[in-house]
């Protein structure tokens, strides 16, 4: 059944493609911050592996709501990872050192890209594609993504 919601159906497209980018930075981010989860070593092994849980935990249900979100929209969303790779501004690459500082300085770059890009649409959303709903969330999650930020900064000072 086609979604009938006040948005053109080629808006809704467009939008459903642009969260699409999003979600595949979501997923490649959330991986990263798994693979710190399971892999950071030193001498502050516990208190990262618990920092590193902590945040994939929320990225994981950042990545079910943009999905979500996409479907809302009428859209199917990306759920491959054959997918993510073509759709994401992210590297997979993480840090060649597996101590907590080379993980939170790769992380925190990735988080950075998606607030740039996130801040970077918020507008174009509400006006051009005349979606207000996702300009709301988009900017609820760049929140989110800020306070994530914030929490791995805080550790390289």
């Amino acid at each position: 059944m086609e979604t009938q919601i006040g948005i053109k159906p080629q808006n809704l497209a467009d939008v459903a493609h642009s969260l699409s980018q999003i979600l595949a930075d979501e997923f490649v981010l959330y991986t990263k911050t798994r693979n710190a989860h399971w892999n950071v070593e030193g001498a502050d092994f516990y208190n990262k592996h618990k920092f590193f849980e902590e945040q994939y935990g929320q990225l994981e249900e950042i990545v079910d709501e943009v999905a979500e979100r996409i479907r809302k929209l009428g859209h199917f969303a990306p759920a491959t990872l054959k997918q993510y790779l073509e759709l994401t501004h992210l590297s997979e690459v993480g840090p060649e050192k597996n101590d907590s500082l080379s993980y939170i300085k790769t992380l925190l770059e990735d988080h950075q890209t998606i607030l740039v890009h996130l801040r970077g649409n918020i507008t174009s959303y509400a006006d051009a594609l005349r979606d207000l709903g996702t300009s709301d969330y988009i900017t609820g999650l760049m929140e989110k993504h800020e306070t994530m930020a914030w929490m791995l900064r805080a550790h390289l000072s």
